[in-house]
């Protein structure tokens, strides 16, 4: 990478019309099409606009991919199951596969 000084940078990016930011992010999260999620913690974010353009956002930092999770349905209790066969006049083995 060439060494180029900060504030020098700074003013050719400001005489091209191109804004930068730099945010202050705890966490950063990517959701890929897989499902898989890309977790950036304490990144650096880096958000540039140019006239006319859509924003340009740059994540630097270490991630880790979470595999995609398999949501748990609502816990259901004996309870819930002795009334299911209660009310629908079956045994509670069935009620429970239902």
């Amino acid at each position: 990478m060439l060494p180029v000084n900060p504030r020098d940078l700074e003013k050719m990016m400001r005489r091209l019309g191109i804004k930068v930011e730099q945010l202050a992010a705890e966490e950063a999260r990517i959701v890929l099409g897989s499902g898989e999620v890309m977790v950036f913690h304490s990144p650096t974010v880096i958000v540039m606009r140019a006239k006319g353009q859509p924003p340009m956002v740059y994540l630097v930092g270490e991630y880790a991919v979470e595999k995609p999770t398999q949501e748990a349905g609502p816990e259901i209790t004996e309870e819930d199951v002795a009334l299911v066969a209660e009310q629908a006049g079956v045994s509670m083995e069935e009620a429970r596969k239902a």
